[in-house]
């Protein structure tokens, strides 16, 4: 039996947008041409693969046995493209970071990578560690800048950037110097999964400090804003707050000892081989 990549990675778009529609504008194809694939690859398996219920699609036993599958044959038949090129690169790399490595630390390198082999399209998205740690593994990105620890034993990770976590609040605010002064007080911070979140909850609990309510927020302007206004308190990468202007609003202090300074990874599966893996490892090797 021949699995067909095409009516895999239709299937893939299927599972992952939850229904034809979605996938099928995804995929840029119209509705009946993805219902058609479905259908052939259900019948050369002898097997249905979804489970339709009006509009919604879900998988059936045989449709989740067969989507790790899928997703392996995929991501080798894009390292496959990638290994026999001679030439200038193409295709798409997908990285996953964090938001603050996104806006502080990737700018240079991907613009240098950009300079050298401007065919590749880079989807860039970001997310909590949490959050990339399972985009990496169920295949959803190929590369992951991620706070450490990283314990997936099935990536390889590369040490990249060095973060100085700063705690942060307004002028007005009491003095962030008298830990004490935190008690009671709210936390700013991204969701459940952050990694710098997770420090900062363990520093407080070393501390003895016990916080108030935690305003979760989903970007660093909305953070830097809310601290800001007075709203509370924060933990942010000093390479965040220096390409912004807090002087005139902001108080803030290293975090100590072992918080201070976290190794930003970059990390990939162990059975991911890429030239522009390769490329990436040779850029920041430099130091860009």
């Amino acid at each position: 039996m021949r699995l067909d990549i095409a009516s895999l990675e239709v299937f893939q778009a299927v599972v992952r947008h939850g229904g034809v529609s979605k996938a099928a504008a995804q995929l840029n194809r119209v509705q009946s041409s993805v219902s058609t694939r479905i259908r052939q690859l259900e019948d050369q398996l002898g097997e249905p693969l979804f489970l339709r219920d009006n509009r919604r699609m879900t998988l059936t036993d045989a449709g989740r046995n067969l989507l790790p599958y899928a997703e392996r044959m995929l991501t080798l038949a894009r390292e496959a493209a990638d290994a026999v090129k001679t030439k200038a690169l193409s295709g798409t790399l997908r990285i996953g970071t964090m938001e603050s490595t996104a806006a502080a630390r990737l700018p240079k390198l991907l613009s240098r990578f950009h300079a050298m082999h401007p065919d590749v399209s880079i989807r860039l998205t970001t997310a909590t560690a949490g959050a990339l740690h399972n985009s990496l593994s169920n295949e959803e990105i190929d590369i992951a800048f991620i706070a450490e620890p990283v314990s997936n034993k099935g990536f390889q990770t590369l040490p990249v950037f060095t973060e100085e976590l700063c705690l942060v609040a307004a002028k007005s605010f009491t003095s962030i110097e008298d830990t004490a002064a935190l008690n009671g007080q709210t936390i700013v911070a991204f969701e459940e999964g952050c990694a710098y979140r997770r420090y900062l909850n363990d520093w407080l609990l070393g501390e003895q400090i016990a916080p108030g309510t935690t305003l979760a927020v989903g970007s660093y302007l909305a953070m830097l804003s809310c601290v800001s206004a007075g709203t509370g308190f924060a933990v942010i990468p000093k390479s965040v707050l220096s390409i912004v202007d807090v002087h005139e609003t902001l108080q803030y202090r290293m975090l100590p000892g072992r918080y201070a300074r976290i190794k930003t990874l970059m990390a990939w599966r162990k059975n991911y081989t890429s030239p522009k893996l390769n490329t990436l490892q040779e850029l920041l090797a430099v130091k860009v």
